[in-house]
């Protein structure tokens, strides 16, 4: 794997083949000073926005893209730092651009994510014959194929170049046990090479859930600074295998990151995502 800053004023959404992943934002649903935890795919002529938080399309305008050029987006949960700018994406699109972007989703999470979280924004705006808008009225749906051969709920994800694999987490509520108990949370398996845990709580077994099928190079994990809530906490990982931590970088933490770095070396760790860098492979 390579790793560059952005350096550029524009944000390419295009390279010449390789898989890249950058980091819009790495920090907490709660962080002040970092985006938040939502990355950007690009592989080719293709480009996937995992989530669209309420900073999101800000980070975006400072790299030079305006939300309305992100034509694919993949949403892994309903929290606002994870579906705070989608709602800016739909209406952009839809009174703007004059475009419909698309959205790879599943059809049971569609109705809860527009049911729950962007109908009351967003239907009222039109009235045709007595009727609002719908989801429809404002996205290119891309429905995935379930792979009940793999891990957790398993489904995939064929857009362009680009293989998708999204899968179920143990997220939210802190009660639940396990991911088939727990409200609607996915990770990313990217290229099959990948694995990008979305939030989490600590969850002993997903990595090697999926080390038994693919070939992981890297893992980019949920972690927090203390143990308990929604999170994985880097104490809890660090019970992982040495074999996983070390394909392992830490995202989604908090403002105070900078005094846990040693630390999280120490404990056998890659080190913590870096916003705005481009991860490369091969």
């Amino acid at each position: 794997m390579r790793t560059r800053p952005q350096k550029s004023r524009k944000l390419a959404l295009t390279n010449t083949g390789s898989l890249s992943v950058f980091a819009v934002g790495c920090g907490s649903a709660f962080s002040k000073t970092l985006g938040q935890n939502n990355f950007l795919i690009v592989k080719g002529d293709t480009h996937v926005l995992i989530d669209c938080g309420s900073k999101t399309p800000a980070r975006l305008r400072a790299a030079g893209v305006e939300l309305p050029e992100i034509r694919n987006y993949l949403i892994t949960h309903s929290h606002a730092d994870h579906i705070g700018g989608l709602e800016e994406a739909m209406l952009m699109g839809r009174y703007v651009a004059r475009s419909k972007p698309r959205i790879l989703i599943e059809e049971s999470y569609q109705k809860t994510l527009w049911n729950h979280s962007l109908k009351g924004g967003a239907s009222p705006n039109e009235r045709h014959n007595g009727s609002t808008l719908s989801f429809e009225d404002f996205w290119d749906i891309q429905r995935p194929t379930a792979r009940p051969d793999l891990p957790r709920n398993c489904a995939e994800f064929e857009i362009g170049s680009l293989n998708l694999k999204i899968f179920r987490t143990n997220h939210f509520p802190e009660q639940a046990q396990s991911w088939d108990t727990a409200a609607y949370s996915v990770g990313v398996l990217i290229d099959d090479a990948v694995l990008f845990t979305g939030d989490t709580k600590f969850d002993a077994s997903l990595v090697s859930d999926f080390d038994r099928h693919f070939e992981i190079q890297t893992i980019f994990q949920d972690a927090q600074f203390f143990t308990g809530g929604v999170h994985a906490s880097m104490y809890e990982l660090a019970d992982l295998p040495p074999h996983e931590k070390e394909r392992m970088y830490l995202m989604h933490y908090a403002d105070s990151y900078e005094s846990k770095e040693d630390e999280v070396l120490s404990l056998g760790f890659r080190g913590f995502v870096r916003e705005h860098v481009w991860y490369s492979w091969p």
